[in-house]
């Protein structure tokens, strides 16, 4: 099992917002996303019975895409104190649940969830990732399901190549070139201008992957869609650079450090 820490607490405190005053405690400490957490966790532990267990937080804003590309994430608005205060109490729930945790300077929680579940795909395991962020569904693999929130944190979408093909027409490594190929404004890179999704999904179809478009973008007819594909190369290649989830961070952690026992009630 693994969870995306962060983009399950954001998802968890937003979608109680609406009640955010009725979820404080007796000392005024906004308790919203460490309740949505709570439940989350407790609904997978009745459905998914982990023998390993890691929640991933981001350990900072700044990473080696922020570095590449100055602009990833940027735009996005200051978390509010109220979700701030709920992080600590947040860690502590993680670490009293008898789960792992783990963050890794200058990378993000997707990076650490990447590689493992690469890890546990080649030793055998059937991982579940459950995130709130739809970037992870590029990990789907025939052993490997990543669970998306919506509508809260209990009810999920599951990605399995299957799903991905059904849903997209391409398979989950393919996800990588068609948001390279059209941007993603929630993590604020730009793709190429004047492509969606549609034309995308459609141009990675018809040529396999970003590299595959550009070795044979002759074949392309004239059209201002063509002008810009071959105008922007550079930001479509380094696009999909950013858009790509490592499978091989520097973690001091594997999948023998990650031994669960079940919940912790005490």
């Amino acid at each position: 099992l693994l969870i995306d820490g962060n983009s399950i607490v954001f998802r968890a405190f937003f979608a109680m917002h609406s009640q955010i005053d009725k979820f404080t405690n007796q000392d005024g400490l906004h308790t919203a996303a460490i309740y949505g957490f709570k439940l989350m966790l407790d609904h997978v532990q009745e459905s998914f019975h982990p023998d390993a267990a890691l929640v991933a937080f981001d350990a900072g804003k700044v990473t080696f895409r922020t570095k590449m590309y100055g602009d990833y994430k940027g735009g996005r608005n200051k978390t509010p104190e109220e979700l701030t205060e709920q992080l600590p109490y947040v860690r502590e729930l993680v670490q009293k649940s008898g789960l792992h945790s783990y963050e890794l300077p200058n990378y993000e929680a997707d990076d650490i969830i990447g590689t493992l579940a690469k890890q546990a795909d080649d030793a055998g395991y059937e991982t579940l990732i459950v995130t709130g962020d739809r970037d992870l569904t590029q990990l789907a693999s025939d052993h490997t399901t990543v669970a998306v929130t919506h509508k809260g944190v209990t009810e999920t979408e599951h990605y399995t190549p299957a799903h991905v093909k059904e849903k997209l027409g391409i398979t989950p490594t393919q996800i990588i070139d068609m948001k390279a190929l059209m941007g993603d404004s929630s993590d604020n890179y730009p793709g190429v201008t004047k492509v969606g999704e549609k034309t995308a999904i459609k141009l990675v179809k018809q040529f396999g992957s970003v590299e595959g478009l550009y070795d044979h973008i002759d074949e392309l007819k004239k059209s201002k869609m063509k002008e810009h594909l071959v105008d922007e190369e550079e930001i479509a290649r380094q696009c999909k650079t950013l858009a790509t989830i490592l499978r091989d961070a520097p973690l001091e952690i594997g999948l023998q450090d990650l031994a669960y026992q079940g919940p912790q009630t005490e």
